[in-house]
C-alpha cells in the first residue's frame, strides 16, 4: 500500500511547493520529494537503510528527520501532527 503525505502550505518555504513524502510498503521505500519551480528533487531509501525517524512539533506543524545507516539526513518540513505520527509510525517498523 502506497501512502502519501504532503506538507501544509501555510507553513515557511512550502507556499508553493509544499515538501512530500511518499510510504510505499509493498516496495519496501521511502521517497522524499522536495519541489520547485521546473520538476522535482527526489530521494529514495529503502526501509532497511533507515536508521532512525524522528519528528519535532513546533506550535501546530511537526518536522519530520529520516537520517539513513550511509550517513544521509532528510528533512521533511510543514507537515500536520496526526501526518507526521502517522509517518514516524509507519517508517518505526
Amino acid at each position: 500500500m502506497k501512502h502519501t503525505f504532503s506538507a501544509s502550505r501555510v507553513t515557511g518555504g512550502n507556499a508553493v511547493f509544499p515538501d512530500e513524502i511518499i510510504i510505499d510498503d509493498s516496495a519496501e521505500k521511502v521517497t522524499f520529494r522536495k519541489k520547485k519551480l521546473i520538476g522535482y528533487d527526489e530521494t529514495t531509501i529503502r526501509f532497511s537503510s533507515i536508521g532512525s525517524v524522528s519528528r519535532s512539533a513546533g506550535l501546530i506543524f511537526c518536522d519530520i528527520t529520516i537520517e539513513t545507516n550511509g550517513g544521509v539526513t532528510i528533512l521533511a518540513n510543514g507537515f500536520t501532527r496526526s501526518d507526521a505520527n502517522a509517518i514516524v509510525r509507519l517508517l518505526n517498523r
